[in-house]
């Protein structure tokens, strides 16, 4: 039986992995949960899955879980130290599902402590791909995409060298805005940004999939997940969301991942990999699908996509700045602050006073991260 920690238990990742794995009990066990705040839901998921270990990283939240549940768990840790101290804990597998860039240190300690990751929180690559890939590699540890499209590329590609492939796809939905004219994006509010149309996800990543950021993030966590030129990353507007994203291969050939928008699925894959096991998920009837589309992005509409190549491409700290300005920038927008474009608009102008780090360790992209949100914060006031 493996034992798994899942960082982030609460939340939609979080939540649908605990669903996957009490289809698999005689499997796994679980033996850590993390949460932000959300000590309620978290109380229940200890008195399903009894773990030994949780952490919040909310301080007030944390010392109040401590005081009503105390005896439920082994240890309580509180705060980023706790949430950090948590990813430490050795074992067969841990889920990175927390949100945005409060995922990397707790990804380095697991990495550290020789645990495999699956990993959800994209925005960890986004800020120090190169590195976290290195550090893994040096620590044997090995780390599995949970999220939909990188899984699918995982897939097709698990014994191909990169020098056979030609092209990764990446497909987006290109969220509910789309067909929207340039003219009604002001006019868009959280509520409306928030009701994606195929995925159920939380608040952050749905934003970022309206305005495409996600997608552009996952851009930059592919070129360092697959060891692939920038130049061979491509996106494509699928609505329908069925295939789950391509490889074009040096030969002609190109294999998708065909499947029902469903989170749970790549889940299973990567907690029973190597194997496959009978599911319930439903699988692709043929019959059903009337069409599939397929569409080149809007880079005019929805520059995020352009400066998360841009971005990648100049490479440094430029990736932890555009990724803390745009968490600054959503959060803001989540409080109906600033307009939809204003998202990629601040974000691109803390690029554009970012003078990058190349020379960088650690050190220097917490740094920049610290910065962005500093120069993004202020940007916002001036609005």
């Amino acid at each position: 039986m493996k034992e798994i920690t899942i960082l982030g238990s609460t939340g939609s990742i979080g939540q649908n992995t605990l669903k996957v794995v009490s289809g698999l009990q005689d499997q796994f066990r679980v033996v850590g949960l993390s949460t932000r705040r959300n000590i309620e839901l978290l109380k229940e998921q200890v008195d399903k899955f009894h773990p030994k270990w949780v952490a919040i990283a909310d301080e007030e939240k944390g010392e109040q879980f401590r005081k009503n549940f105390k005896g439920l768990v082994g240890e309580v840790f509180i705060g980023a130290e706790g949430l950090r101290k948590l990813a430490g804990k050795k074992v067969d597998l841990i889920v990175i599902a927390v949100v945005g860039s409060a995922g990397l240190l707790p990804t380095l300690e697991a990495i550290k402590s020789g645990n495999d990751i699956a990993l959800s929180t994209k925005e960890v690559l986004v800020i120090a791909g190169k590195e976290v890939m290195e550090e893994a590699k040096k620590k044997k540890v090995r780390i599995f995409p949970l999220d939909s499209e990188h899984c699918a590329i995982f897939q097709s590609i698990e014994k191909s060298e990169p020098k056979e492939i030609h092209k990764i796809i990446l497909t987006a939905s290109g969220g509910p805005f789309y067909n929207y004219s340039k003219k009604e994006f002001d006019s868009i509010k959280a509520k409306n940004a928030l009701s994606h149309p195929i995925w159920k996800m939380g608040s952050k990543i749905t934003i970022d999939s309206a305005t495409l950021m996600n997608k552009g993030f996952e851009v930059i966590a592919a070129k360092w997940l697959f060891n692939i030129d920038w130049d061979k990353i491509e996106v494509v507007i699928h609505p329908q969301a069925i295939i789950h994203s391509l490889v074009e291969f040096i030969d002609g050939i190109t294999v998708a991942i065909l499947a029902y928008p469903d989170m749970k699925i790549p889940i299973k894959y990567v907690l029973t990999y190597p194997h496959r096991t009978q599911s319930a998920f439903k699988p692709i009837d043929l019959h059903e699908i009337s069409h599939l589309t397929f569409l080149k992005p809007d880079e005019e509409k929805f520059p995020p996509l352009r400066l998360a190549y841009a971005a990648g491409r100049t490479g440094g700290t430029m990736p932890a700045v555009l990724n803390a300005s745009n968490e600054v920038a959503v959060e803001t927008f989540l409080k109906d602050k600033i307009s939809f474009p204003q998202i990629w608009q601040v974000a691109e102008s803390v690029m554009k006073r970012h003078t990058p780090k190349f020379n960088h360790g650690w050190k220097d992209i917490l740094e920049a991260d610290s910065w962005a949100r500093t120069e993004a914060e202020s940007i916002i006031e001036e609005l």
